[in-house]
């Protein structure tokens, strides 16, 4: 368990080279000792959708093409509950840094009864959307297997809700090993849980793209269970008696987290929106185009797992010291947080720059769709930098619990700006301009790198208003 100590970081000293370097390697390490298993949990629940679309894919075209549609609908309700939830890593953390851990289990209850209502409602979501598939005019095959698959997966959402709730908690107390192991029990089940209900074994029936709902399904309630037990029994949590007792709902705490996490949600599902709005709009440029579309996103977003965690670990390192009402180490946390991704963003832009040939020839040995990824990965490595700014100044701001602001920046940021100019220079004829998906990804560029002016900006303001605590 990493615990926070504000003498580590800011101890009144005069604020010499050597004084700076010695506070920021004694933050790197809490920063690293918290994000390491969260990119690592990462990299499984990445490694499960892997493994989804290979073995849906070996049973055919259609059921392939069923599990990718319902996973565009599912995950991101998923992603927008999430959100919300994530609201209980500050608060907690909060609690947790001003030594106020009598208040930590009803804030993980009250989570709680927000993730049920969360996860009953995407339940019902996804066994009505049969009228979104219908405006995708799909064949006929297509349809049946999507809505067979949202069927079944829609069992295991309220059980990934609570999930997250549980997972919140835990991060907001500094314990992030857990979630690390949970991820790899998952990816463990997840394999011959497709197996048996893909391909028919064990006596159950072969289903196919269906069978792949159920499975994942089934692995949501096997973390959750895990989750659970870690919580319950696990001896990191015991300073922390009667975690998971009963507690009635409480309008006013509930309420509270409602309004720290619907931006924070809001956020997620805008960012996630505009970049399935600009897959569907490429996709009118052709197969080859698409598909070097898809290879450059596919690595940027497994690339991005890094600051993505890094951002949660600031989060509750600038939570626990704003607990701990030391407002200077809230911000040297904070800064020493972005300093981090934005180091890490600049080594992964320089790798993408030497060698995306390699990397497109990992996803493609067709010339034409290795040419349009490497012209594309050019871009990817340009907003490596921003995209590693904006996301570690958002998770300093949700350490402040400030996450309303964030949302509007975001909203410009993509869909005022990145969304908007992408189009114009992509496909739109107004401009005479007609770059084609470098056109979408130099928006993409642009978007991100207001996002990252505006944040970073809101966090230096956040930060120095809240020095004097």
């Amino acid at each position: 368990m990493v615990v926070f100590r504000g003498d580590d970081v800011n101890d009144g000293s005069p604020v010499t080279a050597m004084v700076f370097f010695h506070r920021y390697c004694t933050e790197l390490r809490y920063l690293t000792r918290l994000s390491l298993p969260l990119i690592l949990a990462q990299v499984a629940h990445m490694a499960m959708g892997f493994v989804d679309t290979v073995m849906a894919g070996r049973v055919s075209p259609a059921d392939l093409a069923a599990v990718a549609i319902g996973s565009s609908i599912w995950f991101p309700v998923f992603l927008f509950a999430g959100g919300v939830l994530m609201a209980v890593t500050p608060i907690v953390a909060q609690h947790f840094g001003a030594g106020n851990v009598s208040a930590i289990p009803s804030a993980l209850r009250q989570g709680l009864w927000i993730a049920l209502l969360l996860g009953i409602g995407g339940f019902f979501l996804l066994r009505h959307v049969e009228w979104i598939l219908d405006l995708l005019e799909l064949e006929e095959d297509v349809q049946r297997l999507a809505v067979g698959y949202l069927n079944a997966i829609a069992w295991g959402l309220p059980a990934l809700a609570l999930y997250q709730a549980l997972r919140s908690f835990s991060e907001g107390v500094s314990i992030t090993r857990p979630i690390m192991v949970i991820g790899f029990i998952g990816l463990a089940f997840n394999v011959p849980a497709n197996y048996i209900l893909i391909y028919g074994k064990l006596g159950f029936p072969a289903m196919g793209g269906v069978g792949c709902g159920w499975a994942s399904a089934l692995v949501m309630w096997v973390m959750l269970a895990t989750m659970t037990w870690f919580v319950w029994r696990s001896r990191g949590y015991r300073f922390l008696p009667s975690l998971l007792l009963w507690e009635y709902p409480n309008l006013r705490s509930l309420w509270r987290i409602i309004l720290l996490g619907f931006p924070i949600g809001m956020s997620i599902f805008i960012e996630t929106s505009m970049f399935a709005v600009i897959a569907l709009l490429v996709a009118s440029l052709g197969a080859e185009v698409v598909a070097g579309h898809q290879i450059a996103l596919n690595f940027t977003s497994l690339l991005f797992m890094v600051p993505l965690s890094i951002s949660m670990a600031i989060t509750i390192r600038v939570g626990q010291a704003l607990g701990a009402r030391q407002g200077q180490a809230a911000r040297f946390s904070a800064f020493a947080g972005v300093l981090t991704t934005l180091v890490t963003a600049l080594l992964f832009s320089t790798m993408i720059m030497l060698f995306s040939p390699q990397i497109a020839a990992l996803y493609s040995p067709d010339p034409r769709v290795q040419s349009i990824a490497v012209s594309l990965l050019f871009f990817a490595a340009l907003f490596q930098i921003s995209d590693a700014v904006q996301v570690s100044a958002a998770g300093g701001l949700r350490g402040y619990k400030d996450t309303r602001v964030p949302m509007v920046i975001t909203f410009i940021a993509f869909w005022v700006i990145g969304l908007p100019l992408g189009v114009l220079l992509g496909i739109s004829s107004w401009a005479g301009i007609h770059m084609g998906a470098q056109g979408f990804w130099t928006g993409l560029v642009a978007g991100l790198s207001c996002a990252a002016l505006l944040q970073g900006w809101r966090l230096w303001s956040v930060g120095r208003r809240n020095l004097s605590l």
